[in-house]
């Protein structure tokens, strides 16, 4: 087994690799009935601590068109803010994001949040900019129902997590951007919370020779955001770029590192599973392309595409120092595929 296959299936996963084969369950699958009990308990859990008017605001019917009314853009929101909470509900609130995350992914979210305060300070304390502007919003009854759904969601984030048959997991749309992309000054001077999203695509398109590199540019300028926008349902983007086939055993490893630092947001149960669904799908038909400069802070963007995802990160605005990093599923965003196979075996 090459170097490149054996990072295919990456060291932190081996656990639930040892479980699976002891019990014969799928990869991903081996503790995912556990990822389920513990965010309805978190759900359930800040639930009970609102009153009758906070939950007003907080909880939707699952098939309500707010459930997939997403965005990543500072603006007035629907669903219960950060800042309507007593501190022992921030607390829970702060629970339930962490039933769906990673650590990682966890520590990049609550840092997100946190540079609305350096936003705040720098354009003379807009209201707009307030870290307590993210909402929490329950869809369906975690406690009752099997299928439900939640979401926090703010300025440069938006999780959003599905829940079907009571033991199934959806969790994009992923997105997550940071302003300033890079602190200039003050306290938390050259903290860069998206900074490995944007090293290791600058790093895959450094590492490719002349031939290669042409193959991946599609685009000598950037484009201004990720394509893709707040859409509620994408499509395959044109097929451009370089091949996974046609890099290198290294820059196969630096392709599908990348691609494991976007789906490793989410619990590495969750993760697990949806690294499999990738594979599953081929990595013939997977595809890196960059658009702009390579030099640092300069315009830039890259995508990587697979039959069943795409992932985009886009650092064009304010210096090319505001980045955005999107994780879609084409057929499977707010869980429609999976939705769409349980009620065909229900009816």
């Amino acid at each position: 087994m090459t170097r490149t296959h054996r990072r295919l299936f990456p060291y932190s996963l081996l656990p639930l690799v040892l479980v699976s084969l002891l019990t014969g369950a799928p990869v991903g699958k081996v503790r995912a009935h556990e990822v389920v009990s513990s965010m309805a308990a978190a759900a359930d859990a800040w639930l009970d601590s609102l009153d009758d008017g906070q939950k007003a605001k907080a909880v939707f019917t699952f098939d309500n068109d707010e459930r997939k009314d997403w965005h990543f853009i500072p603006k007035e929101r629907n669903g219960l803010s950060i800042k309507e909470m007593r501190p022992d509900q921030r607390a829970l609130a702060q629970a339930l994001l962490n039933s769906g995350l990673s650590h990682k992914g966890y520590a990049k979210a609550v840092t997100i949040m946190s540079l609305e305060r350096i936003l705040w300070e720098l354009e003379n304390h807009a209201e707009k900019r307030d870290p307590e502007k993210y909402h929490v919003s329950i869809f369906g009854d975690p406690t009752k129902d099997k299928t439900w759904g939640w979401r926090v969601e703010g300025h440069h984030l938006s999780a959003n997590f599905t829940i079907i048959d009571g033991r199934l997991v959806a969790a994009t749309p992923s997105f997550m951007g940071a302003n300033p992309g890079k602190v200039m000054e003050g306290p938390r001077k050259d903290l860069r919370v998206l900074g490995e999203e944007e090293d290791l695509g600058r790093a895959l398109m450094t590492a490719l020779n002349e031939t290669q590199r042409k193959k991946a540019l599609i685009a000598t300028e950037a484009p201004a955001d990720v394509i893709t926008a707040a859409e509620r349902k994408v499509s395959p983007l044109e097929a451009v770029g370089i091949p996974f086939e046609e890099l290198a055993a290294a820059q196969k490893e630096q392709l599908w590192g990348i691609i494991e630092l976007y789906v490793g947001r989410i619990r590495e149960e969750l993760a697990a599973e949806d690294l499999n669904t990738i594979r599953d799908g081929g990595f013939e038909g997977i595809l890196f392309a960059w658009a702009g400069s390579l030099e640092v802070g300069q315009p830039h963007y890259y995508r990587v595409q697979g039959p069943s995802f795409l992932i985009e990160f886009d650092n064009t605005q304010n210096g090319a120092n505001h980045p955005h990093a999107v994780w879609r599923d084409f057929g499977n965003d707010f869980g429609e595929d999976l939705l769409r196979k349980h009620y065909d075996a229900s009816h």
